[in-house]
């Protein structure tokens, strides 16, 4: 499955199938929350937090991809992710684009 998050694909003409997203709720537990305050008081990188974002971004592409596949797209166009805090130390990631076919 190809993933861009341009608009086209150059040399290919496609046909658009419809949006196809994938989404997540995604949170650590106590102690790595407890840590991660602790962290704000002095700065830097709070790297729990990373990890849970990126794994999290993972399991929503390949969630929109999977969609993707199910429709019989060879592609997904435009590609975007949105995140946003659900609650304290638990977000939502989504991944959504264009599922395509090449012609």
């Amino acid at each position: 499955m190809l993933l861009l998050n341009i608009d086209h694909v150059p040399g290919k003409n496609v046909e658009a199938m419809g949006i196809v997203k994938g989404s997540v709720v995604y949170s650590k537990n106590f102690g790595k929350d407890f840590m991660a305050a602790v962290k704000t008081l002095v700065g830097g990188e709070i790297v729990d937090y990373t990890r849970m974002l990126n794994e999290a971004r993972g399991m929503a592409t390949k969630r929109m991809a999977d969609e993707a596949e199910e429709m019989g797209a060879d592609a997904v166009l435009n590609v975007r992710y949105a995140t946003s805090s659900v609650m304290q130390g638990a977000a939502e990631c989504i991944a959504y684009g264009t599922a395509v076919r090449f012609l």
